[in-house]
C-alpha cells in the first residue's frame, strides 16, 4: 500500500506537469463568447483536479467577456473537468461504486480499492449526473422509435429472441404519492410502481428440451413510470438488440393485461407466453376458487395439470381442464 501511495505521487506529479498551459499566442487572446462580443484572455488560473493517481493541479487560460462579465476556460472543455473537480476517470469509478452500493459505502471502495479520498455526496452526485445522462439519452432513443427513425442493426439473423417484463411497488417518499390513488379504496397509494424489462437470446436447450437462456446475453431497461411510456422503452431496447433480424420473437410475462397490451402494441406477432412461474400460481389461484376452503380438493385438482404443465404439455392440460369444468358445470346444475 506504501509502495501504491508512493507511485501515486509520483504519477500526480507528472500529471500535473503536463496540465501546464503556457499563456496563448497574439491569436489566440480573443474567443467568441455566447452572448454575441469577444472574450479577452485576462491571465492563467490554477484547480485542483482528482485524478485516479491523485490530485493533479492544472494551470490553464482564462478568458472574460467585457460586455457580459462571463469567463470562460477552453482547457477545461478539452480536459472534460467543465464545472468539476473530478477528471473524467473519478467519475467514472463514483458512477460504479454508486450504482453498486449505497453512497457512503462506496466512498469507502474509493479509498480502499483505489487510494482517493472522496466524499459520500461526490459519489452520489456523480452517479447521479451520470445516470441523468443516460436517461436523457435513452429518451431520446424512445422518441426516434417512436417516430420509427431507429436504425436497423447490422448482424447475422438471431434464431429465438426473447422479451421479458413485470412490475412491482417500490417505496417511496410522500410528495411522489401526491394524489394518486392506493390499491385499497378511499386509501392514498404508498408505492410507485416500477418496470423493468430484459431483452436476451436462447439458441440451446438442455438435456429435458427445455430452453437455456444464453449466457452474458440479457440487457435491462426500466423506470417509474406509465405503462405507455414504458411501451417506448422495451421496444427500443428490443430494437436495438435486433428484433427486426429475430427469427422467432417471444414475449414472456406473468399474465397482466397491460403486458400484453403493450405485446399487441408494440410486438404484433410475437408469441406470447405466460412464465412457469406465473403459470403453476394462477392454477393454484383458480383451485383456491373452484374448492374454496377445501386444501384437499385443492392439493387432488391441481397436480396433474402441473405435471402436465411443467413438461410441456399445455394442450393435455387445457383439455384436461375444459372436460373437467363442464362436468363441474353440469353437476352443479
Amino acid at each position: 500500500m506504501a509502495l501504491r501511495t508512493s507511485l501515486h505521487q509520483a504519477g500526480a506529479a507528472a500529471l500535473t506537469e503536463l496540465l501546464q498551459f503556457s499563456p496563448p499566442g497574439p491569436d489566440q487572446r480573443h474567443l467568441p463568447c455566447s452572448c454575441g462580443h469577444t472574450a479577452d484572455y485576462l491571465e492563467l488560473r490554477g484547480k485542483a483536479v482528482l485524478t485516479v493517481v491523485g490530485t493533479a493541479h492544472l494551470q490553464r487560460p482564462y478568458y472574460l467577456c467585457p460586455h457580459c462579465h462571463q469567463g470562460q476556460f477552453p482547457a477545461d472543455g478539452e480536459l472534460d473537468v467543465v464545472d468539476t473537480e473530478l477528471s473524467p476517470g473519478v467519475r467514472r469509478m463514483l458512477a460504479v461504486v454508486g450504482d453498486a452500493a449505497p453512497f457512503d459505502h462506496g466512498r469507502e471502495q474509493m479509498k480502499l480499492l483505489a487510494g482517493l479520498e472522496v466524499t459520500t455526496k461526490a459519489v452520489e452526485r456523480t452517479a447521479e449526473a451520470i445516470g441523468a445522462d443516460i436517461a436523457s439519452r435513452e429518451q431520446q432513443e424512445m422518441s426516434r422509435a417512436m417516430q420509427l427513425d431507429l436504425p436497423i442493426p447490422i448482424g447475422p439473423p438471431i434464431p429465438v429472441l426473447y422479451i421479458e417484463f413485470d412490475g412491482t411497488g417500490v417505496p417511496v417518499v410522500r410528495r411522489e404519492t401526491e394524489g394518486r390513488q392506493g390499491k385499497i379504496d378511499g386509501q392514498p397509494a404508498h408505492t410507485r410502481e416500477a418496470k423493468l424489462g430484459c431483452v436476451f437470446t436462447q439458441t440451446t436447450v438442455d438435456e429435458r428440451g427445455r430452453p437455456v437462456r444464453d449466457e452474458a446475453s440479457t440487457t435491462y431497461t426500466g423506470a417509474i413510470e406509465t405503462a405507455e411510456e414504458f411501451a417506448r422503452r422495451i421496444y427500443a431496447e428490443a430494437w436495438q438488440r435486433g428484433w427486426s433480424r429475430a427469427r422467432r420473437k417471444v414475449v414472456l410475462g406473468d399474465g397482466a393485461e397491460w403486458i400484453w397490451n403493450i405485446a399487441q402494441q408494440c410486438f404484433p406477432g410475437a408469441g406470447q407466453i405466460v412464465d412457469l412461474y406465473h403459470a403453476r400460481q394462477h392454477l393454484w389461484d383458480l383451485a383456491r376458487k373452484l374448492y374454496p376452503g377445501d386444501d384437499g380438493g385443492q392439493k387432488r385438482w391441481v397436480p396433474a395439470l402441473l405435471d402436465k404443465l411443467e413438461n410441456g404439455k399445455i394442450d393435455c392440460a387445457k383439455n384436461e381442464f375444459t372436460v373437467w369444468n363442464s362436468m363441474q358445470y353440469l353437476r352443479w346444475r
